[in-house]
């Protein structure tokens, strides 16, 4: 079989579909997205492995694809930026240490992405050497099969339409591998073993099997469904309060938490803003030991568009950077509340704005936002502006709170805020205890908490989630037995546990920073986030005096990138923390004020540069892309059918020539051409021998006389005045003789 013949491009196309098969079902079942990008490489892999591209220069370019999808996907630098490369690796180095400690629920997704893309190339070769060397795939075949029926079995993935492809793509494999060992088995010459004849019969039989299988009847299950759960269809949080399967995204139920949800990637939000923030919706007080409820006796505060908004997340000692964003609901969003960061102040041009002026209602314990008009009418938002501060908390003014204080905290307030159900059984007390009992504040006993869910023992689990019992708690539950959840388990029972120490803690729900889509035409300085019903999500705030309400995010894989400067000497440094630690700097001498113009203008002009070239790549990396693919095809097409026009090339190259020495060079370049159309010099043959040789394949004698004159030249270093015109008409006729 020859390793580039159309054969060979239809099993490489029939191994891609198999390799997508296993794709198919990761966008569903998994919080994977742009699915698409390891398609892609999946695809520009299989088309160099194809082409027989030098490994080199294949390895090159899937790393700059890993390189620059990663980039793509995870940082908002540019790609040509230094920086996010260097972020990158030490994020390799971080998770590397993790992937030998067995830590795998702490890995990054950036560096998970990269073993992913590491998987698809080497599942690339295995096909490239199942399919030429060894000429069997049944293995592959039989494992994708199961891979499929299994999902289909034990998730929501359906296969139904999977098996069908599979079986086709696979029997098609197997039908001709085995058509291929046959000629090879039989010795049978090739110009006799007409694929067709053996494709044709091969095609009816897998279309009419195909066919039968499709209508014929089909018998019932003979056991019952081993997840039943996975065939409903309720609402995430919804106001039902039964169990059963959920769908995640914002839901206005929370007294019944638990089970298990399906992913729901429907956009629901567009931000644009200069970087992610937590969006909150809403607030909850009051643990019920199955889930959360409001406290009575909440109240709702009017303000106007343009005025300060009546929440108070930050304290007075708090240092804040101010920022500003855009909030863009979808078109069919359904709920008439306002998402904001901690640190709100202001929200600036809402639509729609209906005659008669808009105003918004703030709820005093919930701490949601809703827009209405002036009929006290709920309003859907189009569009509206956020105007917040960042909070730049000092470690030293966290830890300052060790107990509470009636006359710093209000008592009333404090009960509130540290409710807990008689009836939470003790040991989740006392685990709270003994995770905070080195420590002497409130800060570092919540840090403490948070970091004890970082545990190998504790798992983020989206399916296999239990429902507590009538007579279980959903925090002990949780803790102790299952040890398995995702955002709700884990904010639910930090808050609890921190509770449990007097400490006052509020449960918070909203939505993380979503994923980069792109930077924005109306300011390339700042970035579009798209936010879908997948980062719906809960955290915990801590209420420290002079501080206010601070957040915690205790659900592994999980970042809210809280900025804290460590100033005072600490070296407890919060993972989910961006740390402000000044580095040590080299002494500079001043310049003067014209040195100082010039190396002020020389970095605007170097971040002016690197920016657009950033802003370029980020608006037209999709063309980029298409182009780099098309030139890849046809440089494997021109490599294909080099045989047709590179002997031109190197004709053109010594048609004018004239000096003697020439016929060395000319005369290897001809063994490399002839080796490459197929007459091969055998080890440890002469060159006179070899000459004989490729005489009598070509039925001429003007390879020996070639060779004459070539040693001639090579012994004596000289040949007779004009030699060099007769070598070079032999040696033209031969290169004409290996065009294919």
């Amino acid at each position: 079989m020859k390793s580039r013949d159309i054969s060979t491009l239809l099993l490489y196309a029939l191994g891609f579909f198999l390799l997508w098969e296993w794709l198919r079902p990761i966008e569903q079942l998994t919080d994977t997205s742009h699915i698409w990008i390891f398609i892609v490489f999946l695809l520009l892999s299989i088309v160099m492995s194809f082409y027989r591209i030098k490994w080199i220069v294949s390895f090159l370019i899937k790393v700059f694809y890993v390189f620059f999808s990663i980039n793509r996907l995870y940082y908002q630098e540019g790609f040509f930026d230094i920086g996010w490369l260097a972020a990158f690796l030490a994020d390799l180095k971080n998770n590397t240490a993790l992937l030998f400690t067995r830590d795998w629920n702490n890995l990054s997704d950036q560096f998970r992405s990269f073993l992913f893309f590491i998987l698809l190339w080497l599942m690339v070769y295995l096909l490239h050497y199942w399919l030429l060397k060894r000429q069997r795939i049944f293995i592959f075949f039989f494992m994708t099969l199961i891979y499929i029926t299994v999902l289909d079995t034990f998730t929501p993935y359906s296969a139904k339409a999977a098996i069908v492809r599979t079986v086709v793509l696979g029997f098609t494999v197997m039908g001709m591998l085995t058509f291929y060992r046959m000629i090879v088995k039989e010795k049978i010459d090739k110009k006799y073993a007409t694929p067709r004849k053996w494709m044709i019969p091969l095609a009816g039989m897998i279309a009419f099997s195909v066919l039968v299988g499709v209508a014929a009847p089909k018998a019932a299950p003979i056991w019952p469904d081993p997840v039943p759960y996975l065939k409903g269809d309720k609402k995430y949080n919804s106001d039902d309060k039964g169990g059963g399967i959920q769908r995640i995204g914002y839901g206005t139920n929370d007294a019944q938490l638990g089970g298990p949800f399906l992913g729901d990637n429907k956009t629901v939000f567009r931000i644009e803003a200069n970087g992610k923030n937590y969006w909150k919706v809403e607030t909850k007080d009051t643990y019920t030991g199955k889930g959360w409820v409001l406290s009575p006796g909440s109240k709702n505060i009017p303000f106007s568009e343009g005025h300060f908004v009546p929440v108070y997340p930050l304290g007075k000692t708090v240092k804040t950077e101010k920022e500003q964003a855009r909030v863009f609901p979808v078109q069919d969003y359904q709920y008439p509340h306002v998402i904001y960061p901690a640190g709100v102040k202001k929200i600036l041009n809402f639509y729609p704005n209906p005659g008669g002026g808009i105003s918004f209602n703030v709820d005093t314990t919930m701490e949601r936002i809703v827009a209405v008009s002036s009929y006290d009418q709920p309003i859907l938002p189009s569009l509206y502006t956020i105007v917040f501060d960042i909070p730049k908390y000092q470690a030293k003014d966290l830890r300052k709170t060790k107990k509470f204080d009636s006359k710093v905290i209000d008592p009333i307030f404090y009960k509130k805020y540290t409710q807990l159900p008689e009836e939470l059984p003790q040991r989740v007390t006392q685990l709270a205890k003994k995770i905070t009992s080195k420590e002497t504040n409130w800060f570092d006993k919540a840090k403490a908490v948070e970091k004890y869910f970082s545990r190998m023992e504790y798992t983020y689990e989206q399916k296999d989630v239990a429902i507590p019992g009538l007579d279980d708690d959903y925090v002990d539950q949780f803790l102790f037995e299952t040890k398995k959840g995702y955002c709700d388990n884990f904010s639910t029972s930090m808050a609890v546990m921190l509770r449990t120490l007097g400490i006052p803690t509020r449960w918070v729900k909203g939505y993380t920073g979503g994923d980069f889509l792109q930077y924005s035409k109306q300011d390339p300085s700042k970035q579009i986030y798209e936010i879908t019903n997948n980062n719906a999500h809960s955290w915990v705030e801590v209420f420290l005096p002079d501080q206010g309400w601070v957040p915690f995010e205790p659900t592994k894989g999980f970042s809210n990138d809280v900025s804290i400067s460590y100033l005072d000497g600490s070296t407890s440094l919060s993972s989910t923390s961006k740390t402000e630690i000044p580095a040590m700097k080299p002494v500079k001498k001043p310049l003067n004020e014209e040195e100082n113009l010039k190396s002020s203008e020389k970095s605007t002009d170097q971040k002016g540069f690197l920016k657009n070239i950033n802003v370029f790549f980020k608006k037209h990396w999709k063309p980029l892309v298409l182009i780099l693919l098309v030139a890849l095809g046809v440089s494997g097409i021109l490599y294909r059918i080099r045989g047709k026009w590179y002997p031109y090339l190197l004709l053109l190259k010594f048609r004018f020539r004239k000096k003697d020495e020439n016929i060395s060079y000319a005369y290897l370049i001809l063994l490399n051409q002839l080796e490459r159309y197929g007459i091969t010099r055998k080890e440890n043959q002469t060159l006179r021998n070899y000459a004989r040789y490729v005489d009598s394949f070509f039925s001429t004698s003007e390879m020996t006389r070639l060779t004459s004159k070539y040693e001639q030249y090579l012994y004596h270093h000289q040949l007779p005045e004009g030699s060099w015109k007769e070598a070079c008409e032999l040696w033209e006729n031969l290169i004409k003789r290996t065009i294919a």
